[in-house]
């Protein structure tokens, strides 16, 4: 989601700056609106909406009573509601995903989450250890070869161009998130270092 923001923060930025021009022309239209009477030269205002008071007819006069409404038969018992049937549990990411917005998203990162640890081959380590690398990111480098800190520690100059000119919309993540020294924490196992330099995992 974020991702997405960061790729499209202009266009969002434009979309609200056109929304705020139309309510403001929106706005500013309805209070011009003018009212405008139908007077005739030399009459009263108001004449016309008194003659019409005086015009209609008595509230006290009362149209004939007409005859009673003859009495409604008697409905039989409703019949007996039938007994609830249980439904099923929705899984937890299909039930996120129904509620919608934010509970959509965290549903969806849920299960791309345990998706890319049961595509994640034996021995392989969780890239998305990583800060800045998801779960499409890692399952990308896993199909281009890369599945351990080690492999990313051990990169180079050309290396990292070579993986890097093929991440697409991922494109300069390596070096502005620091890849190479992450993984050689995270491969060393040195946590605080690594929490310290980058904040929790």
């Amino acid at each position: 989601m974020l991702e997405l923001i960061e790729a499209n923060w202009l266009l969002i930025l434009l979309a609200v700056l056109v929304g705020f021009v139309i309510a403001w022309f929106l706005l500013s239209g309805s209070r011009k609106t003018k009212v405008t009477r139908d007077d005739a030269p030399g009459e009263k205002p108001g004449a016309r909406r008194n003659q019409a008071l005086i015009d209609a007819p008595p509230a006290a006069a009362k149209e004939p009573a007409a005859a009673p409404a003859p009495e409604p038969a008697p409905t039989p018992a409703p019949a007996p509601a039938p007994a609830p049937v249980p439904t099923p549990r929705a899984e937890p990411a299909a039930a996120a995903a129904s509620i919608g917005g934010a509970g959509a998203a965290v549903g969806t990162a849920v299960a791309e989450e345990s998706e890319a640890a049961q595509q994640r081959p034996e021995g392989a380590d969780d890239l998305t250890r990583l800060k800045g690398v998801g779960p499409k990111l890692a399952a990308q480098l896993q199909d281009l070869g890369v599945t351990s800190f080690a492999q990313i520690a051990a990169w180079d100059e050309a290396d990292i161009d070579r993986i890097d000119d093929q991440l697409g919309r991922f494109k300069g993540r390596i070096r502005r998130d620091n890849w190479i020294e992450q993984a050689k924490l995270l491969n060393s196992g040195d946590t605080a270092a690594y929490e310290a330099r980058f904040g929790k995992l």
